[in-house]
């Protein structure tokens, strides 16, 4: 008899069926390859032996963390860093950041370790790559693309140099690309609100998510449509999918929502929005040409657009127009009046509004890495090779306050050498180049585009092509919901703020993903067909 459980006979029929043992027979013999169960069974030579090569990936990717980690320690700051420390701290709405990232170093404050932070972040960073490796698999993707898709995450200099920044950044990139594979697998009620959770603890990281609720709401929306078994009925299909995603998402939005009001008796999830706005529309603003009334023209810049500061320069150089009146920046009349300055800059210059953001995108596609939006900005992106001074502008008193209460002592950074020079020169020469990731996001509709070219050519017989249809389609979903978030990510910043180099780094292992996807189905469509061997008398 134990025998037969071990094999998985005993839980299959004779004592345990229906719901319960379909449950446990997936749990003692998985169908899916890639199930820890299953690579148990298999054996570790054979699981590692399939596996090489991403298993190299992943050694020299967790290899490097570790260098970097023995060479700055406990950790790399940013001028955000002071903010999420406060608000782990002394937990209450932010006006410029949501909490998210907040909680995430109040969960671990009893260690009183900024190290152990970074070092969770690190392993975010290797589970994303996992994430992207196992999602190919399982969506059909050859094995090499699986690998080659990884490389960036895994590799980048900059992603692990971000990855040990106590930014919220690392936290984001792991729950968007959790999403986005969430996504893909057979939808039901229960992963879709798992879907809507998920997305929601990434609105309350970093507000870029918000936007991302809808873009995976239409996709559920797609999936009921396609998955409504009777044709009067496609509304309850819809509903079992999107009902259960929108409460699990909007809900927690919502609870933050409403402290954020009981706070500060505003409505959002941020009272920042018109502040960024309206540093992003002075990159173009032209005061002659809005003709504003008077209370917004105290904002207004007399200099040519050329000749202005990078737009983070209007919110945090206090000889900028708005830091100049009264009050702190980000006080609800202060937000407001910089909101409405935005909005009529972008009603009276639309087209400029649209070139100055097509320009920043740019950005994302260098060659190269110039330095911007400044030197310090670009700064805190490198490994540095002596001790840095504290970061931002203004002296962060309480800030450090409460990091040294954090950490249970002084947090100074500490350069290790030789391993910090390691991390210097791999950042010298490992990283994404701005113009391999647009390949990269170009590969999948350039695939899409071969592919529907040569169903063209050849017409197979009704209901092969109904099926190949229907394959088609499900590939196309797949890649395009990657693909479809990294340009929402890649989009919103320089619509709504401006280029920043780290904003670029989530929107690669979504990038790669879509790609791995696209060329499944390039390959497999592109190989010729078997040739059909036919008796000599039939003629």
């Amino acid at each position: 008899m134990s025998g037969q459980l071990v094999s998985g006979q005993l839980v299959s029929g004779q004592l345990v069926s229906g719901r319960l043992g379909r449950w446990l027979r997936e749990r003692v013999e998985p169908r899916d390859p890639l199930h820890p169960v299953a690579w148990a069974r298999a054996g570790l030579p054979g699981w590692a032996r399939r596996h090489r090569w991403f298993l190299v990936v992943f050694g020299l990717g967790a290899l490097l963390r570790l260098v970097t980690a023995l060479g700055y320690r406990p950790a790399l700051w940013f001028p955000d860093s002071y903010t999420y420390v406060v608000t782990a701290m002394r937990p209450r709405p932010d006006l410029v950041r949501p909490a998210g990232y907040s909680m995430f170093l109040r969960l671990l404050e009893a260690f009183h370790s900024f190290a152990l932070a970074v070092t969770v972040q690190h392993v975010l960073g290797l589970l994303v790559g996992v994430m992207v490796y196992v999602t190919v698999l399982r969506r059909g993707g050859p094995s090499w693309a699986a690998v080659l898709a990884c490389v960036p995450v895994l590799l980048d200099a900059y992603q692990i140099e971000l990855e040990h920044l106590l930014v919220s950044d690392s936290l984001f990139t792991f729950l968007v690309v959790g999403a986005v594979c969430l996504a893909m697998r057979p939808p039901t009620p229960r992963s879709a609100a798992a879907l809507g959770l998920v997305l929601a603890a990434a609105t309350l990281t970093r507000t870029v998510g918000l936007p991302l609720i809808a873009v995976f709401a239409l996709v559920l929306l797609a999936h009921g449509v396609r998955g409504a078994g009777a044709p009067a009925r496609p509304g309850r299909a819809v509903a079992r999918l999107t009902v259960p995603f929108l409460v699990a998402a909007l809900l927690p939005v919502a609870g933050y929502a409403g402290w954020f009001y009981a706070t500060y008796q505003r409505v959002g999830l941020v009272g920042s929005n018109g502040v960024f706005l309206y540093a992003r529309t002075m990159a173009f603003a032209d005061c002659s040409v809005m003709k504003p009334p008077a209370d917004l023209a105290v904002l207004c810049d007399s200099r040519p657009p050329a000749s202005r500061p990078a737009s983070q320069e209007y919110i945090w150089n206090a000889e900028a127009p708005l830091p100049r009146l009264p009050g702190i920046t980000f006080t609800k009349e202060t937000d407001t009046l910089a909101g409405r300055f935005a909005s009529l800059a972008i009603r009276s210059q639309p087209l400029d509004y649209l070139r100055s953001t097509l320009t920043e995108l740019g950005r994302s596609f260098t060659l190269g890495r110039p330095v911007y939006p400044d030197a310090e900005t670009y700064g805190y992106y490198e490994f540095p090779d002596t001790v840095p001074p504290p970061p931002g502008r203004n002296p962060a008193v309480v800030g450090k306050e409460f990091a040294q209460r954090y950490e249970g002592g002084p947090v100074t950074l500490r350069i290790s050498e030789p391993f910090a020079g390691l991390m210097r020169a791999y950042q010298d020469v490992a990283r994404l180049p701005g113009t391999a990731l647009l390949v990269i996001l170009l590969a999948p509709p350039a695939a899409w585009l071969v592919r529907a070219g040569s169903a063209r050519t050849r017409r197979p017989p009704a209901r092969r092509a109904h099926s190949n249809r229907a394959s088609s389609n499900r590939a196309s979903s797949d890649w395009g919901i990657a693909w479809a978030t990294a340009w929402a990510l890649l989009l919103v910043p320089p619509a709504t703020a401006q280029f920043d180099y780290r904003y670029v780094l989530p929107v690669v292992p979504l990038a790669c993903l879509a790609a791995a996807l696209s060329v499944r189905r390039l390959r497999r469509r592109t190989r010729p067909a078997a040739p059909i061997d036919r008796p000599s008398n039939i003629k």
